[in-house]
């Protein structure tokens, strides 16, 4: 029975120690029923047929969490306000770390646009890795807790107050709103770069686009803070509603309308073009920039179709 003994004692080390001897011998009487029942049938049982039935039981790590299941990290009562808090938590830090490397871009005279996507995404790594972690490591202490409650236990809800049922598009997932609001506070940051640089730094600003078409993206503006605005607006209702595709169908009609507004200006780029000369010409750079606008022009204009067919089926 050597064989039983130390079977038993490999099922021990897997449980918790205040939980060792109880369940071990509760064990230790299934398995003696199992080899007493094989006695009876087969006769006299050798240690290979004990090694038969104790494979058939299983490895003592899965046998041990029958007995006593894994607590997961986080407890599956926290998990949806976890996911929400967690989700919540990188966004911010990720529009933080928009609005910092833009504005470290715009102050800089030597990072490129390569440099700049390169440090945005180096840059939310590192705050979305301390994120992470902060994030569930007060989740985990919370799971941690043995007084018996029921957490995340929401009383302050009423079935009346559910939405209508309706199709899987309805809801807005959290990647696609932040993704939004970094896009506006990014093009907020870069239209409004003279009102809170300082006038040393403002010399050293080589800005690609021309006086004009600055001019014309201060006019349009308001398009980013609205669109800002009803991000926001997505966010707490996470929700696809008549009001607010009606909302965003005007939204990108205007948006739709000042890029290619936009494109058919003239002068499009600053004509200090130096840093480019032996690769590309002004009037390069002017046609490919006005196709650049074109092709982002299509994604608003996308949508708007998307969202008025969405319209038609409420």
């Amino acid at each position: 029975m050597d064989l039983v003994t130390r079977y038993i004692a490999a099922v021990q080390r897997e449980l918790p120690e205040n939980k060792r001897e109880e369940i071990g011998r509760e064990l230790k009487a299934n398995i003696m029923d199992q080899l007493d029942a094989l006695a009876e049938e087969h006769g006299e049982i050798s240690d290979a047929d004990i090694a038969v039935a104790l494979k058939r039981m299983g490895r003592p790590r899965t046998v041990a969490q029958q007995f006593v299941p894994p607590q997961p990290l986080i407890r599956l009562s926290y998990m949806p306000i976890y996911q929400y808090t967690l989700f919540l938590v990188l966004g911010l830090l990720f529009l933080l770390q928009v609005a910092e490397t833009t504005v470290t871009w715009l102050a800089s005279e030597s990072m490129g646009l390569i440099r700049y996507v390169l440090t945005l995404t180096v840059g939310f790594l590192d705050e979305a890795v301390f994120g992470f972690a902060s994030v569930t490591l007060v989740f985990w202490l919370l799971s941690r807790q043995t007084d018996g409650s029921k957490p995340c236990q929401e009383t302050d809800w009423h079935p009346e107050q559910l939405p209508d049922a309706g199709p899987g598009w309805q809801h807005i997932s959290m990647e696609d709103i932040f993704t939004d609001l970094a896009t506006y506070l990014f093009l907020l940051i870069l239209i409004w770069y003279t009102v809170w640089m300082p006038p040393e730094q403002l010399d050293n600003v080589r800005f690609f686009i021309s006086d004009q078409s600055h001019l014309f993206l201060k006019w349009v503006s308001p398009l980013a803070m609205f669109g800002l605005a009803a991000g926001l607006w997505q966010l707490k209702q996470r929700f696809w509603t008549r009001p607010m595709l009606m909302t965003n169908i005007a939204l990108n009609l205007a948006l739709v309308t000042a890029t290619l507004a936009l494109a058919a200006s003239s002068p499009l780029l600053h004509s200090d073009v130096a840093q480019w000369q032996g690769v590309f010409s002004l009037e390069q750079l002017e046609r490919n920039a006005r196709i650049a606008l074109v092709i982002i022009a299509l994604y608003p204009a996308w949508e708007i179709g998307r969202d008025l067919f969405r319209l038609r089926r409420f």
